[in-house]
């Protein structure tokens, strides 16, 4: 048997073991060592891993594009530690668990790595957030705990956990000829993490790291949030979001721009219950041409589809000042130019909000911003240039350093792993 790191991410999912003295990401999705979690039942898919499961990654989302009928699930990951985890979702005449959800596709990523590895997989770290939900000490003990139990329901028999920042500094460990203080800075789709470590060639041989790690602090911030920031900025106003109601006073319901929004509540729209009640917010409408869009994006479930173009268009706006946002989904024809400023006007709070847990880490630490020597940026999510701004903000004196943003935890948690079982 053989024991790895698995890396279920909100956005993408990697899976690594060390062979021959270094780590290495199994190929997930035909060369790609990156699985996007996502998963799409199509209404003849099965649902246990014992079954013809769904498909999932980039396959789950080109299924949905092509208007195959059935269900898009996507960030996954970001159910742990509420509700949702215990509720199911309607797919076909069916209703599904979340549980099953996760547990369908942890299974055929463990199913493809080990055909990868070509041995079987029974021992994993599996990587964690240093808080699933912000500042909820029983929200995350019950979101680790869900997590380890849908492992165990896949077939790993001995399970670990690492926290993501710590996975990602023991990968940048191995570029290191001397000692330093780092900040591991890891912003990934869900959540974003930091791990003030002492790092150096003369510890990495250690098998007990606690001592290095001085302080962890994370908040459940990520890409998706800044996802839903810039479709409530830009795209939803044109589906009614905050147009008035013929009552003095009073908009349109905000819930369901909210929920659209947002991965993963779109699926609860798709339901004739809120069509219903979109008749009569159309009959109160001032605009209710707006509202028949909202109504035509729902029976269509198109929902993702707008979000996923949002999405792009976020991550356009890493690198050029104008995005265009396509939206033939609600309208033939109909676009929307979106620039940088107001981007990232609409997320500003949520750098912040990412930037001051900087902060609370040194100062859990006992350290100041000049006792750091680098920061180490892995995730999606610093890719974005006012979160990178910020981040560097709070440490002007230390060195920054780019990690691989979709691979260091990935690989910190196959040598996690292989300290740990090896």
């Amino acid at each position: 048997m053989m024991h790895c790191g698995l890396d279920f991410g909100t956005s993408n999912t990697t899976l690594g073991v060390v062979e021959s003295g270094l780590p290495r990401l199994a190929a997930l999705e035909g060369d790609h060592v990156t699985l996007p979690s996502a998963a799409f039942f199509g209404l003849a898919d099965g649902v246990r891993a014992n079954e013809t499961g769904p498909r999932i990654g980039r396959a789950a989302m080109e299924a949905y594009l092509e208007g195959i009928d059935g269900r898009l699930m996507r960030a996954l990951k970001s159910v742990l530690g509420t509700a949702l985890i215990d509720e199911t979702t309607q797919v076909g005449r069916n209703r599904v668990g979340f549980r099953e959800v996760i547990a369908s596709f942890l299974a055929e990523t463990r199913r493809r790595a080990e055909a990868d590895f070509d041995r079987p997989l029974d021992r994993v770290v599996l990587g964690r957030p240093v808080q699933f939900v912000t500042d909820d000490a029983d929200g995350n003990r019950r979101a680790e705990a869900a997590l380890g139990d849908i492992a165990r329901s896949v077939g790993f028999r001995d399970i670990a956990f690492q926290f993501e920042p710590v996975a990602a500094a023991l990968e940048y460990e191995r570029a290191l000829s001397g000692e330093e203080l780092a900040l591991v800075a890891d912003i990934g789709g869900g959540t974003s993490d930091f791990t003030l470590i002492r790092l150096g060639p003369g510890r990495a041989g250690r098998e007990d790291r606690a001592a290095d790690v001085l302080a962890n602090e994370g908040v459940r911030i990520g890409g998706t949030d800044f996802d839903h920031k810039l479709s409530m900025a830009a795209v939803m106003p044109f589906l009614g979001y905050r147009s008035r109601l013929k009552k003095a006073g009073l908009d349109v319901p905000s819930w369901y721009y909210f929920d659209l929004s947002t991965w993963s509540r779109i699926n609860f729209l798709y339901s004739s219950h809120v069509l219903r009640e979109l008749v009569e917010v159309r009959r109160q409408a001032m605009q209710p041409e707006l509202i028949d869009r909202l109504s035509h994006v729902l029976t269509e479930h198109a929902g993702h589809g707008l979000l996923m173009v949002v999405e792009h268009a976020k991550i356009a706006l890493s690198a050029a000042t104008t995005a265009t946002i396509p939206l033939g989904l609600i309208e033939r024809g109909l676009e929307t130019t979106v620039g940088r400023d107001v981007f990232e006007e609409a997320t500003e709070v949520l750098a912040e909000g990412i930037a001051s847990r900087i902060r609370d880490c040194l100062a859990a630490a006992g350290c100041s911003a000049g006792d750091v020597d680098a920061v180490f940026l892995t995730g999606g999510s610093t890719g974005l240039p006012h979160v990178r701004r910020a981040i560097l903000a709070e440490l002007p004196a230390a060195r920054a350093v780019d990690g691989d943003r979709f691979g260091a935890v990935g690989l910190g948690l196959a040598i996690d792993a292989a300290r740990r079982f090896g």
